[in-house]
Protein backbone atom coordinates (compact mmCIF):
# COMPACT_ATOMS: atom_id res chain seq x y z
CA UNK A 1 0.00 0.00 0.00
CA UNK A 2 1.26 3.15 -0.86
CA UNK A 3 0.23 7.05 0.09
CA UNK A 4 1.10 9.85 -2.35
CA UNK A 5 2.84 12.97 -0.41
CA UNK A 6 4.22 15.05 -2.63
CA UNK A 7 7.42 13.76 -4.80
CA UNK A 8 7.05 10.35 -4.00
CA UNK A 9 4.83 7.87 -2.67
CA UNK A 10 5.04 7.02 1.23
CA UNK A 11 5.81 3.11 0.93
CA UNK A 12 4.22 0.65 4.00
CA UNK A 13 6.66 -2.22 4.00
CA UNK A 14 5.37 -5.35 5.37
CA UNK A 15 6.23 -9.71 5.41
CA UNK A 16 2.67 -10.61 3.76
CA UNK A 17 4.20 -11.28 0.22
CA UNK A 18 1.61 -8.74 -1.46
CA UNK A 19 3.11 -5.93 -4.08
CA UNK A 20 6.27 -7.07 -4.28
CA UNK A 21 8.47 -4.29 -5.44
CA UNK A 22 11.74 -5.04 -7.61
CA UNK A 23 13.50 -1.95 -6.59
CA UNK A 24 13.72 -1.45 -3.06
CA UNK A 25 16.63 0.49 -2.39
CA UNK A 26 14.77 3.13 -4.24
CA UNK A 27 12.51 3.88 -1.32
CA UNK A 28 15.42 4.47 0.89
CA UNK A 29 16.60 7.30 -1.72
CA UNK A 30 12.97 8.44 -2.40
CA UNK A 31 13.15 9.21 1.64
CA UNK A 32 16.40 10.67 1.60
CA UNK A 33 14.87 13.42 -1.22
CA UNK A 34 11.86 14.25 0.87
CA UNK A 35 13.59 14.33 4.12
CA UNK A 36 16.49 16.26 2.93
CA UNK A 37 14.24 18.85 1.24
CA UNK A 38 15.86 17.80 -2.08
CA UNK A 39 12.31 17.56 -4.02
CA UNK A 40 10.97 20.67 -2.18
CA UNK A 41 14.05 23.02 -3.45
CA UNK A 42 14.04 21.78 -6.87
CA UNK A 43 10.53 22.12 -7.20
CA UNK A 44 10.50 25.94 -5.78
CA UNK A 45 13.77 27.15 -7.49
CA UNK A 46 12.85 25.64 -10.89
CA UNK A 47 9.46 27.01 -10.93
CA UNK A 48 10.49 30.03 -13.44
CA UNK A 49 11.17 27.13 -15.84
CA UNK A 50 7.48 24.62 -14.90
CA UNK A 51 5.17 26.10 -17.86
CA UNK A 52 1.16 27.24 -17.09
CA UNK A 53 -0.63 23.57 -16.20
CA UNK A 54 2.50 21.47 -16.48
CA UNK A 55 1.59 17.71 -15.37
CA UNK A 56 5.10 17.20 -14.60
CA UNK A 57 7.35 19.49 -11.68
CA UNK A 58 10.87 20.21 -13.49
CA UNK A 59 12.42 19.32 -9.80
CA UNK A 60 10.97 15.94 -9.88
CA UNK A 61 11.85 15.29 -13.34
CA UNK A 62 15.73 16.05 -12.26
CA UNK A 63 15.06 14.05 -9.46
CA UNK A 64 13.83 11.18 -10.81
CA UNK A 65 16.64 11.40 -13.52
CA UNK A 66 18.96 11.12 -10.78
CA UNK A 67 17.02 8.16 -9.03
CA UNK A 68 17.42 6.50 -12.09
CA UNK A 69 20.85 7.26 -12.69
CA UNK A 70 21.56 5.93 -8.98
CA UNK A 71 19.34 2.38 -8.98
CA UNK A 72 21.50 1.45 -12.04
CA UNK A 73 20.45 3.53 -15.13
CA UNK A 74 23.04 4.38 -18.01
CA UNK A 75 21.08 6.87 -19.80
CA UNK A 76 18.05 8.90 -19.61
CA UNK A 77 15.66 6.89 -21.39
CA UNK A 78 16.55 4.51 -18.58
CA UNK A 79 14.30 6.42 -16.62
CA UNK A 80 11.61 3.92 -17.62
CA UNK A 81 12.47 1.61 -14.76
CA UNK A 82 10.97 4.29 -12.08
CA UNK A 83 8.02 4.33 -14.43
CA UNK A 84 7.46 0.81 -14.25
CA UNK A 85 7.28 1.13 -10.26
CA UNK A 86 4.24 4.21 -9.84
CA UNK A 87 3.91 2.40 -6.23
CA UNK A 88 7.57 3.94 -5.38
CA UNK A 89 8.21 6.90 -7.78
CA UNK A 90 4.80 8.02 -8.49
CA UNK A 91 4.06 9.71 -11.45
CA UNK A 92 7.33 10.02 -13.89
CA UNK A 93 7.65 12.08 -17.16
CA UNK A 94 7.53 10.56 -20.60
CA UNK A 95 11.03 10.87 -22.36
CA UNK A 96 9.91 13.66 -25.10
CA UNK A 97 8.56 15.48 -21.30
CA UNK A 98 12.21 15.08 -20.06
CA UNK A 99 13.87 16.73 -23.64
CA UNK A 100 11.25 19.47 -23.66
CA UNK A 101 12.89 20.28 -20.18
CA UNK A 102 16.44 19.70 -20.80
CA UNK A 103 15.69 22.33 -23.91
CA UNK A 104 14.18 24.48 -22.13
CA UNK A 105 16.94 24.60 -18.90
CA UNK A 106 19.79 24.87 -21.60
CA UNK A 107 18.21 28.08 -23.55
CA UNK A 108 16.25 29.67 -21.14
CA UNK A 109 19.11 31.77 -18.79
CA UNK A 110 20.62 28.05 -18.48
CA UNK A 111 23.38 30.09 -15.62
CA UNK A 112 20.82 30.92 -13.76
CA UNK A 113 18.78 27.38 -14.25
CA UNK A 114 22.13 25.74 -12.81
CA UNK A 115 22.62 28.19 -10.16
CA UNK A 116 18.80 27.43 -9.35
CA UNK A 117 19.55 23.49 -8.88
CA UNK A 118 22.99 23.67 -6.94
CA UNK A 119 21.60 26.33 -4.56
CA UNK A 120 18.38 23.66 -4.40
CA UNK A 121 21.57 21.38 -3.80
CA UNK A 122 23.16 23.20 -1.44
CA UNK A 123 20.23 23.55 0.79
CA UNK A 124 19.60 20.25 0.80
CA UNK A 125 23.18 19.41 1.86
CA UNK A 126 23.28 22.59 4.53
CA UNK A 127 20.27 20.67 6.01
CA UNK A 128 21.38 16.83 6.05
CA UNK A 129 24.66 17.95 7.64
CA UNK A 130 22.90 20.10 10.29
CA UNK A 131 21.07 17.04 11.12
CA UNK A 132 23.95 15.19 11.74
CA UNK A 133 25.39 16.99 13.80
CA UNK A 134 28.77 15.81 15.33
CA UNK A 135 28.48 13.16 12.65
CA UNK A 136 28.38 15.73 9.69
CA UNK A 137 31.78 16.31 7.65
CA UNK A 138 31.58 20.00 8.54
CA UNK A 139 31.63 19.39 12.06
CA UNK A 140 34.45 20.94 13.78
CA UNK A 141 36.17 22.52 9.94
CA UNK A 142 37.81 25.61 10.46
CA UNK A 143 40.67 27.33 8.78
CA UNK A 144 43.21 25.36 11.44
CA UNK A 145 41.36 21.98 10.74
CA UNK A 146 40.34 21.73 6.56
CA UNK A 147 37.68 19.57 5.51
CA UNK A 148 40.77 17.75 3.12
CA UNK A 149 38.49 16.12 0.15
CA UNK A 150 40.87 13.42 -1.32
CA UNK A 151 39.97 13.16 -5.48
CA UNK A 152 42.91 11.11 -6.50
CA UNK A 153 41.21 8.13 -5.56
CA UNK A 154 40.81 5.28 -8.48
CA UNK A 155 38.45 2.45 -8.65
CA UNK A 156 39.27 -0.80 -9.45
CA UNK A 157 37.35 -3.28 -10.68
CA UNK A 158 38.34 -6.89 -9.84
CA UNK A 159 37.16 -10.97 -10.68
CA UNK A 160 38.02 -14.04 -9.49
CA UNK A 161 37.04 -17.32 -10.51
CA UNK A 162 39.25 -18.67 -7.76
CA UNK A 163 36.61 -17.49 -5.05
CA UNK A 164 34.65 -20.74 -2.76
CA UNK A 165 36.66 -22.96 -4.67
CA UNK A 166 39.54 -22.63 -2.66
CA UNK A 167 42.07 -21.94 -5.24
Amino acid sequence: MSYFTGFYPSVRVDSSGDGVVSQAGGVVLTSMVKVAGLGAGLSEDLEPWRKPFATHDPGKILSDLALSLATGGDSVSDIDRLRNQPEVYGLVASDPTISRLFKILATVEPAKALAAINGARAKARAHVWAQAGKGSPLHGVSAENPLIIDLDASLLNSHSTGIGTGL
